[in-house]
């Protein structure tokens, strides 16, 4: 499909790739309405000349306000998005209800479409580097396993209810606006006390990060290259870094010199996967591949955010 002369739906538009996916979109001629609760997006990142709607898409009601029949495609992006939510349950019945809730009424209304944001966290500890194909998905998150269930629910509709769906597994996405993340953790952490850092886990976790410019063109090459009922397509870099690299570099970008103090284990919580390198070659063979790797995807987004955050 063109995105460019298309009417969109961005639920979590307020959020860090919905909002930088709606800006893109808008640059490029679409029409784009955003939805969301602004429980963690915030009103003043959704761009200019975005229609705005606040809604909670665990409402049924709020999702039919939002989701009109004459969208051509639904981005659904909405949802809690912490690894270690405080409650396990919410997290995930909240998460599947917002997709539950957005799939029953794109079929009551006709919009046949959608472009959903999984993670890697469905793979579970799988071998590196992980392929779409690779099964089988066993979770160790909440976090995970909502997503895992998500994507099913994705799936029943494409080859049940005639949905065409992209289905992106993310590997750490980072950059502007991010919050609750190691990045702007580390920046608060250091500009609070440059003299020491904790560091949760061994420092050891190595993970793919990836700029959210990158992630959001990404995405829109996919859905408008890739023609199958149901598609997923990894998003990520073929480098990773590691937790005391990304320590490094924040530490580089704020001139400071900190020792670091280290809580310990392999993983930083229960339900961390310590080592996560995402397959892009599905990615790369439709044509398109990240110019941007995973330790200057990093500095960039930490230099963005010190701009952010540190006064």
């Amino acid at each position: 499909m063109n995105l460019a002369d298309s009417h969109v739906l961005v639920t979590g538009g307020a959020g860090l790739v919905g909002s930088h996916l709606a800006a893109s979109l808008l640059d490029r001629g679409a029409t784009v309405r955003v939805a969301d609760d602004l429980s963690k997006g915030a009103r003043d990142r959704v761009p200019d000349g975005a229609e705005f709607v606040e809604a909670d898409m665990t409402d049924p009601d709020d999702v039919a306000a939002a989701l009109s029949p004459d969208l051509d495609v639904v981005f659904h992006f909405a949802a809690y998005t912490d690894t270690n939510y405080d409650d396990d349950r919410e997290l995930f019945e909240e998460n599947t209800a917002m997709t539950y809730n957005v799939l029953d009424r794109m079929h009551e209304v006709g919009v046949d479409r959608i472009a959903f944001t999984s993670s890697s966290t469905v793979y579970g500890e799988a071998p590196r580097p992980t392929p779409e194909d690779y099964g089988p998905l066993e979770p160790i998150s909440i976090y995970g396993s909502s997503k895992l269930a998500d994507e099913g629910l994705i799936s029943t509709h494409a080859h049940s209810y005639g949905l065409t769906a992209w289905v992106f597994r993310f590997a750490n996405i980072v950059g502007p606006h991010q919050r609750g993340n190691v990045i702007p953790d580390f920046i608060e952490k250091l500009d609070d006390d440059p003299s020491e850092l904790t560091i949760l886990g061994d420092g050891r976790q190595e993970k793919s990060y990836m700029h959210v410019t990158e992630c959001v063109d990404a995405i829109q090459h996919v859905v408008e290259h890739a023609d199958d009922a149901y598609n997923v397509y990894n998003l990520g870099t073929r480098t990773t870094t590691s937790v005391t690299d990304i320590a490094d570099i924040v530490s580089e970008e704020l001139g400071v010199d900190p020792a670091y103090a280290y809580t310990g284990g392999d993983r930083g919580w229960t339900g961390d996967v310590p080592k996560m390198r995402l397959s892009i070659e599905k990615l790369v063979a439709l044509g398109w591949e990240p110019s941007i790797e995973s330790d200057a995807a990093v500095r960039r987004s930490a230099r963005e955010l010190i701009d952010e955050i540190v006064e």
